[in-house]
């Protein structure tokens, strides 16, 4: 008997493409309204810097939660936990300056990759099509330590720095869906000819 705890590999497969599309989505809506704000109005685009983070964490722990569990899925668990702590530094960040923010936006980018390499990798055993998502964190690793030096810099940096990095994540999330997408349709289309 399967535990309950372990979901099925069709139905987490299923499960992977939707998660991945609707993250997909939420980072290119983000990446517009981020472009749109530019340095045209700071409320707005603190709004938005904070929300960044705090979908990362929701959209971990759900996730998590529907991949077996927080405790089955610690990458993902340690990723909740670095995303709220970031939200928190964000908002105190955004009261000294847009510099502290992106080095905080870096320190999180370099973390979060890390787990987000790690959560590939353990996936990549049981559903392939992960090598999108590998890339990705290992990116996101690379792009924090960049966001760190320009954080140092004196220039004042903006939403849009951070826009695109998003972007490429969006890229990443949306390369996984579709590799899902048509694995799963070739592995039903083979099925098929040998039924």
């Amino acid at each position: 008997m399967r535990d309950h705890h372990q979901p099925d590999s069709a139905g987490q497969e299923q499960w992977l493409r939707l998660y991945y599309f609707t993250r997909a989505g939420f980072s290119v809506a983000w990446v517009a309204a981020a472009f749109a704000v530019g340095q045209s109005s700071a409320p707005v685009a603190g709004i938005l810097l904070v929300a960044y983070p705090a979908w990362d964490a929701a959209a971990n722990w759900l996730d998590a939660l529907r991949s077996g569990g927080l405790g089955q899925n610690r990458t993902q668990a340690l990723n909740v936990l670095v995303s709220l702590a970031t939200t928190v530094a964000v908002v105190l960040a955004l009261q000294v300056s847009m510099n502290w923010v992106l080095g905080v936006f870096g320190a999180w980018a370099i973390l979060s990759g890390l787990l987000q390499l790690g959560t590939a990798i353990r996936r990549w055993r049981r559903f392939g099509a992960q090598w999108a998502m590998a890339l990705s964190g290992g990116q996101s690793a690379l792009a924090g330590g960049f966001f760190i030096a320009q954080a140092a810099m004196p220039a004042t940096p903006s939403i849009t720095n951070v826009a695109g990095y998003a972007a490429v994540g969006a890229l990443y999330f949306l390369v996984s869906a579709i590799w899902l997408t048509v694995s799963a349709w070739r592995r039903g289309a083979r099925r098929a000819r040998l039924g």
